[in-house]
């Protein structure tokens, strides 16, 4: 990890970063809950259009990202041309789609505990694809967010929970958010691919990259025939002015998250940014519970702990190998 600054003036810089992080992606699933749950206008209508919400979000980060390169980028030579990034951006378009349509079905703690789980395929695939051999820590560390998530899912969610949902279908909502999962798995290959292949991308060209391509898929499907969603998610929001605000709100958070994660990952590394976006995870839960009237029974709070327990370990786990690679060399 490169050092940049020293003393106060680097803790006030990582103090910086977490705030921004925290801020931005706690108030986006607070908004997010909000729209997936709430009935807007006197006749009670709810937003049923969630894919929507990436669909927007790629314009504003397409936006977002290019005034960046304008703004910061000192040279545009040797980075990925921006037709490399096509085959990552279909699965960015149905991944995150699968996650968001995931809250029809389940609550938005379960969904985060869902996608917190992120080991579990990336492992699954690597000792039957590839036949990595982990060690024992590591399969605890899985062990151990498996099986909280397991008890969450099949610990009784409260009547109120349930009621607020537009479609409750556990199973399906789980399915969904594993196949996000999966899905992302294959996105963040391609883009490791990518940053190897042109060694002078930066995050912005990445961010470029991805959400031109997530725009151009999310528009043909959306809105390639008379009848497509897109169209009805329009209307709905000219109907419904709130509703239009709460995903303008939703697409500035996302892409001021992205700005502080990459300050993140460039000044003090990726296991500090899994570090910070992880608790980030556990407080959306506890802020999702207290503010937006999710009611966690006893046996789904131990399941959270257990959950974060791992990826807590797990995080320890990279820490450590960390510094027995910086005193090897």
């Amino acid at each position: 990890m490169e050092s940049h600054g020293t003393g106060i003036s680097r803790i006030l810089l990582l103090v910086f970063c977490i705030a921004g992080i925290w801020s931005a992606y706690i108030t986006q699933g607070v908004v997010q809950e909000t729209i997936s749950t709430k009935r807007f206008g006197p006749e009670g209508k709810r937003f049923e259009h969630l894919s929507f919400l990436n669909l927007a979000q790629n314009v504003v980060c397409l936006i977002w990202s290019f005034m960046m390169l304008k703004i910061w980028s000192r040279s545009s030579s040797g980075g990925a041309p921006w037709w490399s990034y096509w085959s990552a951006g279909i699965t960015n378009t149905i991944g995150p789609a699968m996650g968001i349509e995931a809250l029809k079905y389940i609550s938005y703690p379960a969904q985060v505990l869902a996608k917190s789980s992120k080991m579990i395929p990336v492992m699954l695939m690597g000792t039957l694809v590839y036949g990595i051999k982990y060690t024992l820590p590591e399969y605890m560390c899985t062990f151990l967010v498996a099986g909280g998530v397991s008890v969450f899912a099949l610990a009784k969610t409260s009547s109120k929970t349930i009621s607020k949902l537009a479609h409750p279908n556990a199973p399906l909502g789980y399915g969904l958010c594993f196949l996000n999962l999966a899905f992302d798995g294959f996105t963040n290959a391609t883009q490791d691919s990518i940053s190897a292949r042109y060694p002078k991308t930066s995050a912005w060209d990445i961010m470029l990259g991805m959400n031109l391509w997530g725009t151009i898929y999310n528009m043909v499907y959306m809105f390639s025939s008379p009848t497509g969603s897109g169209f009805e998610a329009v209307q709905f929001c000219r109907e419904h002015p709130e509703a239009a605000w709460d995903i303008f709100l939703f697409c500035l958070c996302g892409a001021v998250g992205q700005n502080f994660i990459f300050l993140t990952i460039s000044r003090f590394g990726s296991l500090a940014n899994t570090t910070i976006t992880t608790t980030r995870k556990f407080v959306s839960i506890v802020v999702s519970s207290l503010l937006s009237g999710n009611p966690l029974s006893t046996k789904q709070w131990s399941s959270v702990i257990m959950v974060f327990s791992g990826l807590s370990y797990q995080i320890y786990l990279k820490w450590r190998k960390l510094q027995k690679k910086r005193k090897s060399t």
